[in-house]
């Protein structure tokens, strides 16, 4: 039965250090699902409703909600399920398909932010050439390579981490995480460590270059030019407050992967690993929402407000 349970199935430890706190944590992360989703989808239904946004920056920032439910979708249940469980078992198929979720999740979100800083970069430096640089075809192909990318080459680690041999079962998280495996594996982590740490730069570096270089040629842009200032701070704020958020949380969950988790506050150690899977989800509807005049409209038509009234909400519906 021993072998049975280290070859079948993982148990993730890290809710031994919940205990009571179990009951308040699953309502507060039921009601956060709920808010994710209802945000979310709120934003995927205007843009689509509006052919005003029928845009590559409102599609793009669709593309964002639509990976939000992805990622969440693929977190949530099985957390909310965890939470109220007395054993906290999951089988090798259901933490690989957990670990392809969560990880494409987070590469989606970065190329997701690539191409919008690339559509930014067009927008203020090639204003005259957008339309026709940033036609149907090259959003059809940016999001193509968006998608399918990050989903290859999650397939070929994932395929890699299978294939070890492990001496445990144990993982420290509330959910399955490639390099929590790794650890597991008979094989020598040092010589883990390094190919997973070589991979991880070489998948990261080329979108976060690409981010950074657009938005430095953009601030190059906008100093030299002080009359369009404005106007391109408005447009490309929201896009750097969700590029910063994801930058801080994937950082700080990487971070906390190679630390060991027994000489750190449990608390502390769930709260940061569970950044990156809940803080952009939910602050990129209310950035975009709220920072995107066109969205914002929208919001306002769609709740029957406009902005700048004093009437209330009963007296204009």
């Amino acid at each position: 039965m021993e072998n049975s349970t280290v070859s079948f199935y993982f148990n993730l430890t890290m809710f031994m250090n919940i205990g009571h706190y179990r009951y308040p944590a699953f309502v507060f992360c039921l009601l956060l699902y709920s808010f994710i989703v209802s945000a979310n989808l709120a934003m995927i239904i205007i843009i689509l409703r509006e052919k005003t946004l029928h845009e590559p920056m409102y599609i793009f920032t669709a593309f964002l909600s639509v990976n939000a439910l992805y990622g969440s979708t693929g977190f949530f249940p099985r957390f909310l399920m965890d939470l109220l469980s007395d054993t906290h078992l999951i089988s090798r198929p259901a933490c690989f398909t957990q670990i392809f979720i969560i990880y494409t999740y987070a590469s989606y979100e970065v190329t997701i932010l690539c191409i919008m800083a690339y559509d930014r970069y067009v927008a203020v430096c090639h204003p005259l050439h957008y339309h026709r640089k940033m036609n149907s075809t090259t959003v059809y192909t940016l999001t193509f390579f968006a998608w399918v990318c990050p989903a290859c080459n999650l397939t070929v680690c994932i395929i890699m981490v299978v294939r070890l041999p492990l001496c445990g079962n144990n993982i420290q998280k509330v959910y399955c995480a490639s390099w929590n495996i790794v650890k597991l594996s008979c094989v020598s982590n040092a010589v883990n460590s390094i190919v997973a740490l070589l991979g991880a730069i070489a998948v990261a570096s080329l979108p976060f270059s690409c981010i950074l270089y657009t938005y430095l040629r953009i601030v190059i842009a906008c100093w030299k030019s002080s009359e369009v200032r404005g106007k391109v701070l408005q447009s490309c704020l929201p896009h750097v407050i969700s590029f910063v958020i994801y930058s801080i949380t994937s950082l700080s969950d990487t971070a906390l992967s190679r630390q060991n988790l027994e000489e750190i506050n449990p608390f502390a150690a769930i709260i940061l690993s569970l950044e990156f899977v809940i803080i952009p989800p939910v602050l990129n509807p209310l950035v975009y929402g709220l920072k995107l005049p066109e969205i914002r409209k929208q919001i306002f038509k769609t709740l029957c407000l406009k902005p700048h009234t004093k009437r209330t909400f009963v007296e204009h519906c």
